[in-house]
């Protein structure tokens, strides 16, 4: 069992908020999508005999791309893969792209999925957000995917942002539930350096944002979601039983994936690598037959790290017999300083696993520093 992700570096414009790999200018589109193929027989023996489960597009948007150029690509993984007859095939979309024509013409491909990047459903927040959608763009292109025949769909939605008061959140997470979608996506605005963000908000054109404010709604939306039936199964995602992200959940579960075109990240299970994040260089390289890729072999401290910042962030929690299997003692050196969250509440043992409480949700990452090895 193994993933694999494409990244499609293109959108038509920049989020302020964004700090994800892409580029603006659709020129070398043809070139990239050639290298991207060439690449995966380059590729080819990184997983090893594993079965491909779920392939995942992501970006960047690639929902520019045809459908012709999705077949390719799922074609030519197929040629040096197994892929099975029940993958997961998601892509990421933005509303706009998914007029009737686009929805119908990625029917006849293996897309089973979409991702859908809604973020608000008013205008004046994506306008805000820089983003290319209107929010009647956002509804329309759920209905008419869904009427295509596409019922696993997740959308996207933020939250944490000095426009997003708490009756619009409301107004946010109703209308979703409205579209009956089976699985949601959702995160805290976040100002990530040498975004358009970071600088509206130095020089002051922007307000900051509000830690309070985004826990406050962190909350509101997960006992929300509780109360529809949806599973909160790790902290940025929900999804009605038996609707979780494969592929993600594979990735928070150390399943390996290999990660194609410029900046995708990659992971066999001994090492992590990670391909140029430069449009130009990767193109070149891969026409060299050359990967543009740097590797990191994983030491048992980092698996170890590694364990403990995924597994904490699900509703399965981390598995102290897993953290034996990684290194023997690693279960009693990690007791004494989660005791301390235990207390607090914050964390709770369940058998042999440690589970993050709702408060705890608050603080996963620092309560997952003070755990690393």
């Amino acid at each position: 069992m193994a993933g694999i992700y494409i990244h499609i570096p293109f959108c038509k414009q920049a989020c302020y908020y964004c700090d994800f790999h892409f580029s603006t200018s659709l020129k070398y589109k043809a070139e990239m999508l050639d290298a991207i193929v060439y690449e995966i027989s380059l590729q080819k023996s990184y997983l090893g005999q594993e079965n491909i489960d779920t392939i995942y597009f992501g970006g960047g948007t690639p929902s520019l791309l045809e459908s012709g150029d999705v077949n390719r690509i799922i074609d030519q993984i197929g040629q040096h893969y197994s892929i099975s007859s029940d993958a997961e095939v998601t892509l990421e979309a933005n509303p706009d792209d998914l007029d009737q024509q686009k929805v119908q013409a990625l029917r006849n491909t293996p897309i089973n999925r979409f991702s859908i990047g809604i973020q608000s459903f008013f205008d004046e927040d994506l306008f805000w957000m820089n983003r290319a959608h209107r929010s009647s763009e956002a509804e329309a292109s759920v209905k008419r995917a869904q009427d295509a025949g596409f019922e696993n769909i997740t959308v996207d939605l933020i939250f944490g942002y000095p426009l997003l008061t708490d009756a619009k959140w409301k107004q946010n997470i109703d209308k979703v539930f409205a579209l009956n979608v089976p699985h949601v996506s959702a995160y805290s605005m976040t100002v990530e350096p040498q975004t358009a963000l970071a600088t509206f908000i130095k020089k002051k054109v922007y307000a900051p944002l509000n830690e309070q404010q985004s826990a406050e709604q962190f909350l509101v939306l997960a006992d929300a979601m509780q109360a529809k039936g949806f599973e909160h199964y790790e902290i940025s995602n929900y999804a009605k039983p038996g609707h979780y992200s494969k592929h993600n959940t594979n990735y928070w579960r150390g399943v390996k994936y290999l990660g194609l075109g410029p900046s995708a990240h990659s992971y066999n299970g001994e090492a992590r690598q990670w391909n140029v994040a430069n449009n130009a260089k990767y193109i070149a390289s891969i026409q060299k037959k050359e990967i543009p890729a740097e590797t990191e072999i994983l030491s048992e401290s980092n698996r170890l790290n590694e364990y403990v910042m995924t597994s904490l962030r699900t509703m399965w929690g981390l598995d102290l017999d897993h953290l034996e299997l990684i290194a023997v003692g690693a279960k009693t050196q990690l007791l004494n300083p989660a005791s301390e969250f235990m207390k607090r509440e914050w964390i709770q043992q369940v058998d042999n696993k440690l589970i993050l409480t709702r408060e705890g949700q608050l603080y996963a990452d620092t309560i997952a520093a003070e755990l690393f090895f």
